[in-house]
């Protein structure tokens, strides 16, 4: 017996298998009533109008770096009843946020912390082969900096007086008393001022260098806002990495090279203070822009405010890359392009180029101004000289230098720190 397939008949009159679908009427599941029209008040709109009282809810406020879209805003739905106060979006960036990181927020000291590094002009080079850098980067001369003594101008005025009144009475009693004692007395004490002041003027160099590396490393963590430290650690570029013109050693944070000449007793002078039988600074070249730097008290990074034509002063060892003389000129080829892509004339001169760079990734010291801008912590130069203080004893004055100081070993030149 074979079973019967039940059919029926559809609207149209076609037979098709199957049971007749009986369906059922759904009820609503969201009860629709008048609604009267507003105008656009949003106090008029029942239970919409509550969401825009005149107590607002909280605002949300979000941190700098944070990896959420959201900034401050108030969060409401999207209806057509009245305008929004600010339409949140995911879209794009908050404008609120600053960038941090390795996207600095770079510039001068006065201009707007908003803007973002990566928008700088980058350094072109020349179609001589030379590196050209924008204003962010500051270029020094080789005298830029200077060390001076800290020494008030009234008591060097009031000494000299005293010296000179010292030899007056001094060749008077002599002549008229007939006793050369108090004019050799005051001689000799003239004869130590000397000796004193030509020890300090030898020793002033070494004797900063001495301060700088015995100054306490200072912690970031817990430095106030205008408080002057001394930070050591690892140094990383900015937005705009240096590159030495020689050695072509590139990302560095500070770059240096100096072409000297040697003067004997004839000769053209390398410059309009250049003695004779001595070496004479003909061409310098330093730069330096904004880096980083990761304190090694704290793990905190900073930015180093070194660029945009900041006072700094560099006190970092060079070494001589070339010596050149007459008969060695032809067999460096590279010194000879390195010449005229400056338009440098060799003329049979005797030469020494020296190099000295801080390359990312070595240690490093900067003597600074903290500054605190929200969440972003500088080192800016500080407006008073930096001095050493005075040392009677070892008969030093207190010698000091403007700007902001930065110091490398020069046994980081070699071996540095990947980053």
């Amino acid at each position: 017996m074979g079973s019967r397939i039940p059919s029926h008949q559809l609207s149209n009159g076609l037979y098709v298998s199957g049971r007749p679908e009986h369906h059922k009427e759904r009820q609503p599941t969201i009860l629709s009533r008048a609604v009267p029209y507003t105008g656009g008040d949003v106090k008029k709109s029942g239970e919409l109008g509550k969401m825009f009282s005149d107590h607002p809810p909280p605002v949300l406020k979000s941190h700098r770096g944070s990896s959420s879209s959201s900034g401050s805003f108030r969060s409401a739905p999207n209806s057509g009843s009245g305008p929004l106060s600010k339409r949140a979006s995911g879209s794009g960036p908050i404008s609120g946020l600053h960038p941090t990181g390795l996207l600095l927020t770079s510039g001068p000291l006065g201009s707007s912390i908003g803007r973002r590094s990566g928008q700088l002009e980058p350094p072109t080079v020349s179609s001589k082969g030379k590196t050209v850098y924008g204003p962010a980067v500051t270029t020094l001369g080789f005298d830029d900096v200077r060390l001076g003594f800290k020494i008030s101008k009234t008591l060097m005025w009031m000494l000299l007086v005293i010296a000179v009144i010292g030899l007056m009475v001094g060749t008077f009693l002599m002549l008229a008393v007939k006793k050369p004692l108090i004019l050799v007395a005051v001689l000799a004490v003239l004869v130590v001022a000397v000796v004193i002041i030509l020890w300090n003027c030898g020793f002033k160099k070494r004797r900063m260098m001495s301060f700088l590396r015995n100054y306490p490393d200072a912690e970031l963590r817990g430095a106030v806002d205008g408080q002057f430290v001394k930070v050591t650690g690892i140094v990383t570029c900015g937005s705009i990495p240096l590159e030495i013109s020689f050695q072509k050693v590139p990302r560095c944070v500070y770059v240096s090279t100096e072409l000297y000449e040697y003067k004997g007793w004839g000769g053209k002078p390398a410059n309009p203070k250049h003695r004779c039988f001595s070496w004479g600074c003909r061409n310098s070249e330093k730069y330096l822009a904004d880096f980083y730097i990761s304190d090694f008290q704290s793990g905190l990074r900073a930015v180093v405010k070194a660029g945009y034509g900041a006072k700094v002063a560099p006190f970092v060892k060079e070494t001589t890359v070339i010596d050149i003389t007459k008969e060695n000129l032809d067999s460096s080829p590279s010194f000879v392009s390195w010449l005229a892509d400056r338009s440098l004339s060799s003329d049979d001169r005797v030469m020494r180029l020296k190099e000295g760079y801080i390359k990312e990734g070595s240690t490093a010291s900067v003597m600074g101004v903290v500054r605190r801008h929200d969440n972003v912590l500088m080192i800016v130069p500080p407006t008073e000289p930096v001095s050493t203080g005075c040392r009677w004893a070892c008969g030093l004055f207190p010698t000091y230098v403007e700007g902001l100081v930065l110091t490398c070993d020069e046994s980081q030149n070699a071996e540095v720190i990947p980053v």
